[in-house]
Formats: structure tokens, C-alpha cells, sequence
């Protein structure tokens, strides 16, 4: 089979979003990914682009960063408040490549700095089409998705997800930036009663209150600049099922008040209408900040957080579960090798020394940071193993010394420390560039063997025997 038939085959059934002011740029990328087998439709701005994913939600979209009416962040930001699970691409030009990276923190999957290679638009739409195309059609088990528990501080929690989702009641999810709050609510719908309906999810930190109460409520044609047609909100939408909604501390209190009317009367009333409409729906709520916390200020309404707070689940932070480390990593080693590695390649392995890294690690930003440590490994590590330096985990030599003078270790044990983390990331990255061959790292460090090898047993590094 010929290489085209075969990347025909691969593209075949990804559906594929094209926003791109240049009329030239935009036919030439619609033009290339459906002689391949892709479907795809094309939009001269964002607005336009929003409008065609509001008709059919797509695997992919690939956007400018800069275009009249609504930008590519703004897109991005409209994207994964509403559809998360599509997969948002960045063309952007070299002047603009830190915006990019921002939105790479915002949630794009990648970028391209133009002018871009052909190849590397095909090979970046087979692979994210690919990963959304499988994440919503794989069968799930009996369960549903699940959390990887072996710690028992997850189990507990585990537990009273799955008791709360028996019952129709709010559940508020609380917990830091990162613990995994909206797969969280995931769970909560897939062992509910409502699993075979619709799960939407929207974060309200990412949408001001006028459009956020149009994402909820819906609102008539006309009711606000940019309201070009009539659109029923999630509230309508999610029909019997479930809607998530993140970031709830960061609802204003004129917000609060229309909600709370919403959650007492089981009523909407769409933006520009005078009639109300019945709804049906189960809400979860997440907050990274402790809402009891905000009721003696008035920041946050005691009736409504009554309302949303009928169960109350704590997910722990990653520190605080830590036997999940590692069975963690080891899952998002498998599915990012899926996504950022060519079929053929080798998975790598993580290190021992990489596993204690791990550990020791602190993991501020939780199970996300773990997952793009991960990832990161992936992207950078050429070798079967994965060692430290790959995770790039920068905190751990500085910790280490602050930890050292925290704990009251003297100067010479703190410096001893900080030269160990040295010496651990000098001679791993020299045993990367040789191919594990002692001899020649050796070499390329100015040292004798002898000398290599007696630091690599003292440090508990392992290399080949050439």
C-alpha cells in the first residue's frame, strides 16, 4: 500500500476545523487534509469557526492566532470552556510566539510557527484526530472511567464519589489546582443514573458574566452583541444528564443570585427572553478555594453554597497520596507514548533514579504537573531510559538544599547535597549522548573510567558494560 492510501486511511473520519484570515493559507490547508481523507470545513475568523463547532462538534481545530473579530486565545478560551474534549492547534508567526506559549498553558495542544511544513500539519492532525477520535469511541468498562487508586487516601475518596453518585444530589468537588476535580465529576456522572446522558462542562472563571450566562442559560437572537441566532444553553442541552461547573468561586454575586433562581425554581429564563423554560439536570460544582471561607465576606452567598454543598468531597492533593505516583506515571507513560511517539518507536523506561525523582518530587501543580512531566520526558528523552533530567522537575536540586537548611543540616551537608544533584544530572546527560557507553561518556567528561564509575556507584547509576 502506497504511503498516501495508507495516511488516507489514518485521516479517514477526523473531523477537522480550519479558522485562517488568509484566504490563500486557509485553502491550501483545507485543500491538503482532505485530499487525505479528512473532513474539513474552514472559517475566515473565529467567530465564524465557533459557529460551525456550535453545528458539529469536531475532532481538531487549527487556528491563527491573529484574526479579525474574535482571536485564536479567544477561540481557544470559547473551545475548551465548551468542548473539551476537542483538540485546538496555534499557527503563529515568530513576533507572536509567547502568546502562543501562553495559550499552550490555556490548553492548546500545539503550535506552529510559520511558515510550517506540510508534513508537520498532517502528522499533527493524524495524531490529535486520532487520540479524540479513540478517547470518544473506545467502550469504557462497566464502571466507567476510573481513577487510578492504590493509595488509600484515593480509595476513601473514591468511595464516597461512588456513593454520591447513586443519588440525584449537588456535590460540591474541592481541592487544588491540578487534583483531577472535573474527571472527578466524570465519575460521578458515568455511576449515576443519568450516565447515558449528556455530561457538559463549563469553566466559569474563563467566561465573563454576560457570556457565561448565556453559556447556561441560552439567549434569544439579538439579546447582546454577537448574539447572531438563537442557542439553548447547557442547562437545556444537558437534558436529564449532568453539567459541571468549574472554577465556582469565581462566580460574581449578581451571577450567584440568577443561579441560585435557576437551582430553586428548575426554571431558566435565556438571555432576551420573557418566558421561562423547564429544566432537567444534575449540577457538580469544583472550586480550588474553600467557599465556606468566602461566606463571612459576602463573596460568596451562604444560600446558594448550601445548595450546591449537599455532599462535600475533598480530592487530596498528589503529596498526599503519594503510593499514586508512580502507577500515575506509568499511565501517562502509555497514553502519552500514543500521542507523541511514531508507532514503530520504543517506549521508554523510566530509570530508578528517574522513579526516585518522582517521589521525592513535591508536585505543586498535582496530578497535571506529574502528567506533563511525563509528557515532557517523552518529548525529550532519545534513549530506553528516562532519567531525571528529562522530567524537568527544576525544583529538585534548590528543594533539596532548602530542605536541607530547613531540616538544620549544616552548610557542608546542604553543599554536599546540591554537588550529588549535580554530579546525578552531569553524568546521566553524558550517558544519554554516549548511548549508555561508559567508556565514551567518560571521555567526553575529561575523566578515566575508573573515576566515572566510581561516582556512578556512589550516585546508584547504572550504564552499559562497553
Amino acid at each position: 500500500m502506497s504511503a498516501v492510501k495508507q495516511l488516507q486511511q489514518r485521516l479517514a473520519g477526523i473531523d477537522v476545523v480550519v479558522a485562517e484570515d488568509t484566504a490563500d493559507l486557509r485553502l491550501g490547508i483545507t485543500r491538503l487534509l482532505a485530499q487525505l481523507g479528512a473532513t474539513v470545513r474552514a472559517a475566515e475568523d473565529g467567530r465564524a469557526a465557533l459557529r460551525l463547532i456550535e453545528e458539529r462538534v469536531p475532532h481538531l481545530v487549527l487556528t491563527d492566532l491573529m484574526m479579525p473579530h474574535m482571536s485564536g486565545s479567544d477561540l481557544l478560551m470559547e473551545v475548551k470552556a465548551r468542548f473539551p474534549s476537542v483538540q485546538v492547534v496555534i499557527f503563529t508567526g515568530f513576533g507572536t510566539i509567547q502568546t502562543a506559549v501562553t495559550c499552550l498553558r490555556a490548553g492548546a495542544a500545539h503550535f506552529l510557527t510559520k511558515p510550517f511544513d506540510n508534513a508537520e500539519v498532517v502528522q499533527i492532525t493524524e495524531r490529535l484526530g486520532r487520540q479524540v477520535r479513540a478517547e470518544r469511541t473506545e467502550p469504557r468498562a462497566a464502571g466507567g472511567r476510573e481513577f487510578i487508586a492504590a493509595d488509600p487516601a484515593m480509595r476513601a475518596t473514591l468511595e464516597i464519589l461512588e456513593r454520591s453518585a447513586r443519588t440525584p444530589v449537588a456535590v460540591l468537588l474541592e481541592g487544588e489546582s491540578g487534583t483531577g476535580k472535573e474527571l472527578a465529576a466524570r465519575f460521578i456522572h458515568e455511576h449515576s443514573a443519568a450516565r447515558d446522558k449528556r455530561f457538559v462542562a463549563v469553566n466559569a472563571a474563563a467566561l465573563p458574566d454576560t457570556l457565561l450566562e448565556s453559556e447556561l442559560f441560552g439567549h434569544k437572537k439579538g439579546a447582546f452583541t454577537g448574539a447572531e441566532r438563537d442557542r439553548d444553553g447547557l442547562f437545556v442541552e444537558a437534558d436529564g444528564g449532568t453539567v459541571f461547573l468549574d472554577e465556582s468561586a469565581s462566580m460574581s454575586p449578581a451571577f450567584q443570585g440568577r443561579l441560585l433562581r435557576v437551582l430553586q425554581e428548575r426554571q431558566v429564563r435565556p438571555l432576551g427572553c420573557t418566558a421561562d423554560r423547564a429544566v432537567d439536570f444534575r449540577l457538580v460544582t469544583a472550586s480550588n478555594k474553600d467557599l465556606e471561607a468566602l461566606l463571612p465576606s459576602g463573596a460568596f452567598r451562604e444560600d446558594l453554597f448550601w445548595r450546591l454543598a449537599v455532599v462535600r468531597v475533598r480530592l487530596p492533593a498528589l503529596r498526599e497520596r503519594p503510593l499514586d505516583i508512580e502507577p500515575l506515571a506509568r499511565h501517562f507513560l502509555r497514553e502519552g507514548a500514543r500521542t507523541c511517539l511514531a508507532p514503530e518507536t520504543p517506549v521508554p523506561e523510566f530509570s530508578s533514579a528517574a522513579l526516585d525523582a518522582l517521589r521525592a518530587h513535591t508536585w505543586p501543580g498535582n496530578v497535571r504537573e506529574l502528567s506533563n512531566a511525563v509528557q515532557r520526558a517523552l518529548v525529550v528523552c532519545s534513549g530506553p531510559e528516562i532519567h531525571p533530567h528529562h522530567l524537568g522537575l527544576t525544583s529538585r536540586a534548590p528543594s533539596g538544599v532548602a530542605s536541607g537548611a530547613a531540616d538544620g543540616a549544616d552548610y557542608n551537608a546542604a553543599k554536599q547535597l546540591a554537588i550529588e544533584n549535580f554530579q546525578r544530572e552531569y553524568v546521566e546527560r553524558a550517558l544519554e549522548k554516549s548511548g549508555g557507553n561508559i567508556t565514551h561518556a567518560a571521555d567526553h567528561c575529561g575523566m578515566t573510567r575508573a573515576a566515572l564509575q566510581r561516582i556512578m556507584s556512589r550516585l546508584g547509576i547504572r550504564g552499559s558494560e562497553s
